[in-house]
Protein backbone atom coordinates (compact mmCIF):
# COMPACT_ATOMS: atom_id res chain seq x y z
CA UNK A 1 0.00 0.00 0.00
CA UNK A 2 0.96 3.54 -1.07
CA UNK A 3 0.70 6.51 1.25
CA UNK A 4 -1.89 7.79 -2.01
CA UNK A 5 -4.07 4.58 -1.37
CA UNK A 6 -7.44 5.14 1.64
CA UNK A 7 -7.33 2.14 3.77
CA UNK A 8 -10.83 0.43 4.84
CA UNK A 9 -12.85 2.59 6.87
CA UNK A 10 -13.63 0.95 9.98
CA UNK A 11 -16.00 1.63 12.95
CA UNK A 12 -16.94 1.54 16.51
CA UNK A 13 -20.73 1.42 17.25
CA UNK A 14 -20.80 2.82 20.47
CA UNK A 15 -23.92 3.70 22.60
CA UNK A 16 -23.00 7.44 21.97
CA UNK A 17 -22.19 7.65 18.97
CA UNK A 18 -20.36 6.08 15.71
CA UNK A 19 -16.78 6.41 15.23
CA UNK A 20 -15.50 5.70 12.30
CA UNK A 21 -11.17 4.47 12.05
CA UNK A 22 -8.84 3.38 10.00
CA UNK A 23 -5.72 1.13 10.80
CA UNK A 24 -2.79 0.07 9.36
CA UNK A 25 0.43 -2.35 10.89
CA UNK A 26 1.36 -4.32 13.44
CA UNK A 27 2.94 -3.28 16.74
CA UNK A 28 2.24 -0.91 19.84
CA UNK A 29 -0.59 0.73 18.85
CA UNK A 30 -0.30 4.67 17.85
CA UNK A 31 -4.03 6.25 17.33
CA UNK A 32 -3.54 9.68 14.89
CA UNK A 33 -6.31 12.44 16.65
CA UNK A 34 -7.11 15.02 13.72
CA UNK A 35 -7.15 18.52 14.54
CA UNK A 36 -10.65 20.78 14.08
CA UNK A 37 -10.61 23.14 11.35
CA UNK A 38 -13.47 22.25 8.20
CA UNK A 39 -13.28 19.94 6.77
CA UNK A 40 -10.67 18.17 8.66
CA UNK A 41 -10.92 13.97 9.09
CA UNK A 42 -8.45 11.76 9.73
CA UNK A 43 -6.72 10.25 6.73
CA UNK A 44 -6.51 13.86 5.48
CA UNK A 45 -4.71 15.03 7.99
CA UNK A 46 -2.76 12.12 8.20
CA UNK A 47 -1.86 10.61 4.86
CA UNK A 48 1.76 11.77 4.73
CA UNK A 49 2.50 9.38 7.96
CA UNK A 50 0.19 6.89 8.19
CA UNK A 51 2.70 4.45 6.30
CA UNK A 52 5.40 5.83 7.07
CA UNK A 53 4.76 5.18 10.83
CA UNK A 54 3.35 1.78 10.03
CA UNK A 55 6.85 0.38 8.70
CA UNK A 56 8.51 1.75 11.97
CA UNK A 57 6.74 -1.45 13.50
CA UNK A 58 3.64 0.27 14.63
CA UNK A 59 -0.08 -0.55 15.06
CA UNK A 60 -1.06 3.18 13.59
CA UNK A 61 -5.02 3.52 13.56
CA UNK A 62 -6.44 7.16 12.27
CA UNK A 63 -9.45 8.67 13.98
CA UNK A 64 -12.23 10.78 12.70
CA UNK A 65 -13.45 12.93 15.87
CA UNK A 66 -17.01 13.20 16.65
CA UNK A 67 -18.38 15.43 14.04
CA UNK A 68 -15.72 14.97 11.76
CA UNK A 69 -15.67 12.67 8.25
CA UNK A 70 -17.79 9.49 9.04
CA UNK A 71 -17.87 9.74 12.73
CA UNK A 72 -21.47 10.68 14.97
CA UNK A 73 -21.56 14.02 16.82
CA UNK A 74 -21.51 14.25 20.23
CA UNK A 75 -23.31 16.58 22.66
CA UNK A 76 -21.49 17.82 25.80
CA UNK A 77 -21.49 20.25 28.64
CA UNK A 78 -18.03 19.60 29.67
CA UNK A 79 -16.42 21.07 26.84
CA UNK A 80 -14.90 20.65 23.71
CA UNK A 81 -11.95 18.14 24.44
CA UNK A 82 -13.92 15.71 26.86
CA UNK A 83 -16.25 14.35 24.04
CA UNK A 84 -13.19 13.78 21.64
CA UNK A 85 -11.13 11.83 24.40
CA UNK A 86 -14.37 9.69 25.58
CA UNK A 87 -15.19 8.72 21.79
CA UNK A 88 -11.10 7.94 21.23
CA UNK A 89 -11.50 5.85 24.93
CA UNK A 90 -14.38 3.82 23.02
CA UNK A 91 -11.90 3.22 19.87
CA UNK A 92 -8.85 2.40 22.36
CA UNK A 93 -11.75 -0.17 24.10
CA UNK A 94 -12.97 -1.27 20.66
CA UNK A 95 -9.51 -2.18 19.45
CA UNK A 96 -8.94 -4.37 22.86
CA UNK A 97 -5.54 -3.13 23.93
CA UNK A 98 -4.44 -2.09 26.99
CA UNK A 99 -3.12 1.42 26.16
CA UNK A 100 -2.01 3.14 23.44
CA UNK A 101 0.41 6.37 22.55
CA UNK A 102 -1.68 9.06 20.87
CA UNK A 103 -0.33 11.42 18.20
CA UNK A 104 -2.54 14.42 18.23
CA UNK A 105 -2.64 18.09 16.26
CA UNK A 106 -4.92 20.91 17.76
CA UNK A 107 -7.76 19.79 18.60
CA UNK A 108 -6.43 16.24 18.66
CA UNK A 109 -3.55 17.43 21.15
CA UNK A 110 -6.01 19.24 23.36
CA UNK A 111 -8.13 16.11 22.97
CA UNK A 112 -4.90 13.40 24.10
CA UNK A 113 -4.14 15.44 27.05
CA UNK A 114 -7.83 15.47 28.16
CA UNK A 115 -7.85 11.46 27.71
CA UNK A 116 -4.28 11.26 29.51
CA UNK A 117 -5.76 13.21 32.40
CA UNK A 118 -8.81 11.11 32.77
CA UNK A 119 -7.42 7.59 32.03
CA UNK A 120 -3.89 7.73 32.50
CA UNK A 121 -3.66 4.19 32.45
CA UNK A 122 -4.88 3.97 28.74
CA UNK A 123 -2.55 6.44 27.55
CA UNK A 124 1.27 5.78 27.13
CA UNK A 125 3.49 8.27 25.21
CA UNK A 126 1.96 11.97 24.14
CA UNK A 127 3.08 13.51 20.94
CA UNK A 128 1.38 16.61 21.01
CA UNK A 129 1.65 18.91 17.84
CA UNK A 130 0.51 22.94 18.28
CA UNK A 131 -2.43 21.03 20.83
CA UNK A 132 -4.74 23.25 21.88
CA UNK A 133 -6.18 24.10 25.28
CA UNK A 134 -3.31 26.95 26.64
CA UNK A 135 -2.34 30.15 26.65
CA UNK A 136 0.23 31.99 24.53
CA UNK A 137 2.68 34.67 26.69
CA UNK A 138 2.90 37.27 24.31
CA UNK A 139 0.94 37.04 21.30
CA UNK A 140 -2.81 38.04 20.95
CA UNK A 141 -5.46 35.58 21.50
CA UNK A 142 -7.70 33.92 19.94
CA UNK A 143 -5.57 34.07 17.03
CA UNK A 144 -6.79 35.56 13.41
CA UNK A 145 -6.24 32.06 11.75
CA UNK A 146 -7.89 30.50 14.92
CA UNK A 147 -11.08 33.13 14.31
CA UNK A 148 -11.34 32.07 10.83
CA UNK A 149 -12.19 28.84 11.75
CA UNK A 150 -14.51 29.42 14.36
CA UNK A 151 -16.65 31.48 12.41
CA UNK A 152 -16.37 29.49 8.80
CA UNK A 153 -20.06 28.90 9.18
CA UNK A 154 -21.21 31.84 10.29
CA UNK A 155 -22.66 34.80 7.99
CA UNK A 156 -23.16 33.25 4.61
CA UNK A 157 -22.32 29.59 5.71
CA UNK A 158 -19.72 27.79 4.04
CA UNK A 159 -18.09 28.71 1.10
CA UNK A 160 -14.96 27.43 -0.78
CA UNK A 161 -13.02 31.19 -0.33
CA UNK A 162 -13.40 31.01 3.44
CA UNK A 163 -11.90 27.44 3.49
CA UNK A 164 -9.18 28.56 1.34
CA UNK A 165 -8.53 31.28 4.20
CA UNK A 166 -8.68 29.01 6.58
CA UNK A 167 -6.37 26.21 5.10
CA UNK A 168 -4.03 29.36 3.77
CA UNK A 169 -3.50 30.07 8.24
CA UNK A 170 -2.49 26.27 8.53
CA UNK A 171 0.67 26.27 6.83
CA UNK A 172 3.48 28.42 6.11
CA UNK A 173 4.24 27.48 2.27
CA UNK A 174 1.26 27.13 0.85
CA UNK A 175 2.51 25.24 -2.83
CA UNK A 176 1.39 21.79 -1.47
CA UNK A 177 -2.34 22.83 -1.33
CA UNK A 178 -3.89 21.82 -4.25
CA UNK A 179 -7.38 22.98 -5.80
CA UNK A 180 -8.28 18.67 -5.64
CA UNK A 181 -7.54 19.19 -1.83
CA UNK A 182 -9.26 22.36 -1.22
CA UNK A 183 -12.46 20.70 -3.21
CA UNK A 184 -12.47 17.38 -0.64
CA UNK A 185 -12.22 18.94 2.18
CA UNK A 186 -15.19 21.60 1.69
CA UNK A 187 -16.79 18.33 0.59
CA UNK A 188 -16.59 17.14 3.49
CA UNK A 189 -17.37 20.48 5.57
CA UNK A 190 -20.62 21.08 3.75
CA UNK A 191 -21.92 16.89 4.39
CA UNK A 192 -25.46 17.55 5.73
CA UNK A 193 -24.44 15.68 9.19
CA UNK A 194 -21.91 18.31 9.68
CA UNK A 195 -23.54 21.24 8.76
CA UNK A 196 -26.61 20.28 11.17
CA UNK A 197 -23.91 20.48 13.78
CA UNK A 198 -21.26 22.86 12.88
CA UNK A 199 -17.81 21.92 14.50
CA UNK A 200 -16.09 24.60 17.49
CA UNK A 201 -19.39 25.91 17.51
CA UNK A 202 -19.03 27.79 20.88
CA UNK A 203 -15.59 26.61 21.49
CA UNK A 204 -13.93 30.06 22.11
CA UNK A 205 -16.03 30.79 25.36
CA UNK A 206 -15.84 27.74 27.48
CA UNK A 207 -13.61 27.23 30.51
CA UNK A 208 -13.42 24.12 30.36
CA UNK A 209 -11.25 24.05 27.34
CA UNK A 210 -8.69 25.63 29.33
CA UNK A 211 -6.63 22.56 29.69
CA UNK A 212 -3.63 24.96 30.87
CA UNK A 213 -5.42 25.70 34.46
CA UNK A 214 -5.92 21.54 34.60
CA UNK A 215 -3.80 19.47 36.97
CA UNK A 216 -0.88 18.66 34.00
CA UNK A 217 1.93 19.24 36.42
CA UNK A 218 0.80 15.21 37.24
CA UNK A 219 1.06 14.10 33.69
CA UNK A 220 3.57 11.14 33.78
CA UNK A 221 3.87 9.87 30.25
CA UNK A 222 6.54 10.79 27.81
CA UNK A 223 5.81 13.85 26.27
CA UNK A 224 6.85 15.21 23.06
CA UNK A 225 5.56 18.80 22.15
CA UNK A 226 5.98 19.72 18.62
CA UNK A 227 5.19 23.44 17.46
CA UNK A 228 5.69 25.24 13.92
CA UNK A 229 7.60 28.36 14.44
CA UNK A 230 5.28 30.19 11.88
CA UNK A 231 1.93 28.73 13.44
CA UNK A 232 -1.00 31.43 12.82
CA UNK A 233 -3.22 29.42 14.92
CA UNK A 234 -2.05 28.49 18.08
CA UNK A 235 1.04 30.79 18.02
CA UNK A 236 4.23 29.00 19.17
CA UNK A 237 4.17 30.80 23.06
CA UNK A 238 1.66 28.41 23.91
CA UNK A 239 4.21 25.51 24.34
CA UNK A 240 5.47 27.63 27.33
CA UNK A 241 3.05 26.75 29.81
CA UNK A 242 2.74 22.77 28.59
CA UNK A 243 6.75 22.59 28.65
CA UNK A 244 7.09 24.00 32.21
CA UNK A 245 4.00 22.30 33.75
CA UNK A 246 4.21 18.75 32.10
CA UNK A 247 7.04 16.87 33.61
CA UNK A 248 8.38 14.63 31.08
CA UNK A 249 7.72 16.86 27.97
CA UNK A 250 10.53 17.77 25.38
CA UNK A 251 9.70 20.50 22.70
CA UNK A 252 10.80 20.59 19.10
CA UNK A 253 10.32 23.18 17.07
CA UNK A 254 9.91 23.38 13.27
CA UNK A 255 11.41 26.19 11.69
CA UNK A 256 9.14 27.91 8.80
CA UNK A 257 6.61 25.63 9.26
CA UNK A 258 2.83 26.39 10.16
CA UNK A 259 0.15 24.63 12.51
CA UNK A 260 0.26 21.43 10.07
CA UNK A 261 3.95 20.23 11.10
CA UNK A 262 3.17 16.72 9.88
CA UNK A 263 1.94 17.64 6.38
CA UNK A 264 4.91 20.29 5.93
CA UNK A 265 7.86 18.37 7.27
CA UNK A 266 6.60 15.43 6.44
CA UNK A 267 9.67 13.45 6.36
CA UNK A 268 11.22 15.21 9.44
CA UNK A 269 8.01 14.48 11.43
CA UNK A 270 7.82 10.74 10.89
CA UNK A 271 11.84 10.37 11.65
CA UNK A 272 11.06 12.30 15.04
CA UNK A 273 7.85 10.60 16.24
CA UNK A 274 9.18 7.23 14.44
CA UNK A 275 12.27 7.31 17.17
CA UNK A 276 10.33 8.97 19.96
CA UNK A 277 8.00 5.98 19.96
CA UNK A 278 10.69 3.60 20.46
CA UNK A 279 12.83 5.43 22.82
CA UNK A 280 12.51 3.61 26.43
Amino acid sequence: MTAGDLPETKFVDSSRGRVAYQEMGEGPTVILIHGGGPGAYGYSNYRKNLVPLAERGNHVVIIDLPGYGQSDHRLSEDGLFAPMAEATLDLIDHLGVEKASLVGNSLGGGTALRLALDHPGRVDKLILMGPGGSLPATSPFPSDGLMRMLTFYDGEGPTIEKLDRVIDALVYDRSSITRELLEERFKTATLPQTMANPPLSGAAHNPKNELWRDRIEGLQHPTLIIWGAEDRVLPLDMAFIYLKRIPNADLHVFSKCGHWAQWERAEEFNELVGNFLVRN
